[in-house]
């Protein structure tokens, strides 16, 4: 299961904020050397604010060991602020139904087999999300080899919004995949994982209300 949560509900899923922070730290700035701000062990920017969608995949512990953020394209992001000349197919999005996809990072020091499951549910749940919120494409940045490896391959299809760059030494560009249900079912057939993976804050007080009414 997949915990979605906003700053403003955060609190109802115990530390996965703080913790989702952690694994950033440990993804991005131990093990891939990026230089982007951090505190006390936690990895954050300037995107992460009230508007942010975040995405985790706790282990039994509940220790955050998967991660994805989702943002409006309504608000600053990073694509329009950071790499606009690589939008050249059509006008750099601003709309509530566009959205941007970041931060997508999975603790490494799982085992190979769990983190492709880690994988698999993190972008199931890109899509489970993005149609709670009436998303209708998530435009993002990454190399070209997670790209495929990422997305295409689990039935996800991504449409390349400009031309290559290098970006930390390896080919990268802008993508937009495209959400509907019918690519969600698609993506549930090439993964095996049939089953919602997403929990919301919606989903915990109803469980809460039922449990209350059984009482």
């Amino acid at each position: 299961m997949i915990d979605c949560f906003t700053y403003e509900d955060a609190h109802l899923f115990g530390d996965a904020l703080a913790s989702q922070f952690r694994l950033r730290h440990k993804v991005f700035i131990e093990r891939q050397g990026w230089g982007v701000p951090n505190w006390r062990g936690m990895e954050y920017d300037q995107y992460d604010t009230p508007a942010a969608v975040y995405c985790v995949w706790r282990d039994e512990e509940s220790h955050v060991r998967g991660v994805a953020r989702l943002a409006p394209t309504t608000v600053p992001y990073m694509i329009r602020d950071l790499w606009p000349d690589l939008v050249t197919e059509e006008p750099l999005p601003c709309a509530p139904h566009i959205w941007e996809s970041t931060r997508l990072g999975i603790d490494h020091d799982l085992p190979k087999e769990t983190r492709r499951r880690v994988l698999s549910e993190l972008v199931l749940a890109y899509l489970e999300a993005s149609l709670r919120y009436g998303v209708e494409g998530l435009i993002g940045i990454g190399y070209a080899w997670c790209w495929e490896h990422s997305f295409s391959r689990q039935g996800w299809p991504v449409r390349r919004m400009g031309p290559d760059a290098a970006i930390d030494g390896e080919a990268s560009y802008v993508g937009l995949l495209p959400v509907s249900a019918e690519i969600l079912a698609a993506v549930r057939k090439s993964t095996g994982i049939h089953h919602p993976v997403l929990r919301t804050a919606d989903d915990l007080r109803r469980a809460a209300t039922s449990m209350v009414a059984a009482e």
